[in-house]
């Protein structure tokens, strides 16, 4: 990539700086399913999800301010780097019918978004009662400043990308 970008130095390569693991409540208002939701998102990224709350009240949601809408996780470091390799090589080929994420999902930022229906996918929660199933949002933030650089860099890395 050096090359192909025209880094003059090795700083100015690109470099993953967080990735987001979230998770929406939707219309769980009950405890229970929300502890199985924080306790399932801390088996699957090996931290514990900090609360989101709502920022303004919507009647037709029945959402007050405040109320707890989602779940959200930051891993950088040793933890990022592991997750993103658990994700890359098992949980995105126990994907039903995956054939590699779509180039769309890049922002113009440099930014990857991938959604995943079934939490069901890691391996740590495979084996869970079934009927509290929720999907989860993964967020790649990189350094990139442009797209079709982005998708290089991911493909670099290993992303499972379509042609």
């Amino acid at each position: 990539m050096k090359g192909e970008f025209g880094y003059k130095s090795s700083m100015q390569t690109p470099r993953i700086q967080k990735v987001i693991v979230s998770s929406g409540v939707g219309a769980k208002h009950d405890k229970n399913k929300r502890e199985v939701i924080i306790d399932r998102l801390a088996k699957i990224t090996g931290q514990a999800p900090a609360q989101r709350q709502a920022k303004k009240s919507i009647a037709s949601f029945k959402i007050r301010e405040g109320d707890i809408v989602g779940y959200q996780i930051t891993l950088r470091g040793a933890r990022m780097k592991s997750f993103l390799d658990k994700l890359i090589h098992v949980v995105l080929p126990r994907v039903k019918d995956f054939r590699g994420l779509k180039a769309s999902a890049i922002d113009e930022m440099g930014n990857m978004t991938i959604g995943i229906r079934e939490h069901t996918v890691f391996p740590e929660t495979a084996d869970e009662d079934a009927r509290d199933v929720f999907g989860l949002s993964i967020t790649i933030t990189t350094n990139v400043k442009d797209k079709k650089e982005a998708e290089a860099f991911l493909r670099h890395i290993g992303i499972p990308l379509r042609s």
